[in-house]
């Protein structure tokens, strides 16, 4: 779709670092050393020891600097200065890994992040299990996770490295199933699609069509392809997309039938609804039409091939009575 769902707009060709080398987050970030359950900071190199040794004649060898690899917390088994949850969750291995993606000046995931961390997780930012992880984090904007949502989020869905994440996946899909959590999805949607940085207080409509096709991935209404066309058809009278039109399509397509039949402009639709219906009525009686035209055509044309067909076999039987005749 033209605006993925971290609202990237310049995918960089390559997901890794800036600098070109695809480094993966943890071998960036390393804990500094000789503070005891203080705070996380970032520092350019690993920790590096000196090694040095004495010839037998009593002079020193040449300096050597060794340097000593510091194994990230995301991996490999619990440290002894990790607090693990009632769940067994690292809260150290969430804190490590959100560092791997934060931006280097703010204290969130921002578009570069997310890029490299759906590689990571081998999704794509379009897709939708990126829609249901950016639900289950409660994120309030598009191709962000502050600290907060990042750490909370995966306290929710109990994971706390990549592995762990990519292993919920089967079942924050399943859970987004259900009626309930599926409208509380839904109406996180329209949120989550909204600019926060400029006050927006509707959709636009490029964005809400991407996202209604998006959030309805696994059960698509069967009205929706054609609700979509109506928008995409009309740009000029639908500017945006208000939080009571997105909310009350849900309930469109779960009241109204297919044929629109049931539809009633009595009802407390949104007047959008009501030049939809319009819309589309108009376009089927169109469609009918076009297609009563076609089969008429099809019909004379059928009735002039058997008539023509009838005077060539009369001609023929002539033709051959009057050769036997002769005979």
């Amino acid at each position: 779709m033209g605006q993925c769902v971290t609202k990237c707009k310049n995918p960089t060709s390559s997901l890794g670092s800036k600098s070109g080398d695809k480094e993966s987050g943890s071998k960036s970030h390393h804990k500094k050393g000789g503070g005891a359950g203080g705070g996380h900071k970032e520092e350019p190199s690993a920790p590096c020891s000196k090694a040095t040794s004495e010839l037998s004649n009593g002079t020193k060898a040449l300096e050597v600097t060794v340097e000593t690899p510091t194994i990230p917390a995301v991996i490999g088994e619990p440290r002894k200065d990790e607090f693990l949850d009632g769940d067994g969750l690292s809260l150290l291995r969430i804190e490590e890994l959100f560092i791997c993606y934060k931006d280097e000046q703010e204290d969130a995931i921002l578009e570069e992040g997310m890029e490299r961390f759906c590689n990571d997780l081998c999704v794509d930012p379009a897709e939708f299990r990126v829609l249901v992880l950016a639900w289950k984090f409660q994120a309030a904007t598009m191709c962000k996770f502050t600290r907060k949502e990042f750490v909370e989020g995966c306290k929710a869905i109990k994971a706390d490295s990549l592995e762990g994440i990519c292993s919920r996946f089967p079942c924050m899909l399943l859970e987004a199933q259900g009626e309930e959590n599926f409208k509380d999805l839904y109406r996180f949607t329209f949120q989550f699609g909204l600019d926060a940085d400029e006050g927006q207080r509707s959709l636009q409509r490029d964005i809400a069509i991407a996202l209604w096709r998006l959030v309805f991935t696994q059960d698509m209404p069967a009205i929706l392809e054609r609700w979509l066309d109506f928008l995409a058809e009309n740009p000029s009278g639908i500017r945006g997309i208000s939080r009571d039109t997105w909310n009350m399509f849900l309930n469109f397509t779960q009241a109204i039938g297919p044929d629109l039949s049931n539809y009633s402009e009595d009802e407390a639709w949104p007047s959008l609804f009501d030049t939809f219906v319009e819309w589309e009525l108009e376009r089927r009686k169109k469609e009918e039409e076009q297609a009563l035209v076609a089969n008429e055509e099809d019909g004379r044309c059928t009735e002039t091939e058997c008539s023509s067909t009838t005077d060539r076999h009369e001609t023929e039987d002539s033709c051959g009575s009057q050769t036997w005749g002769g005979h």
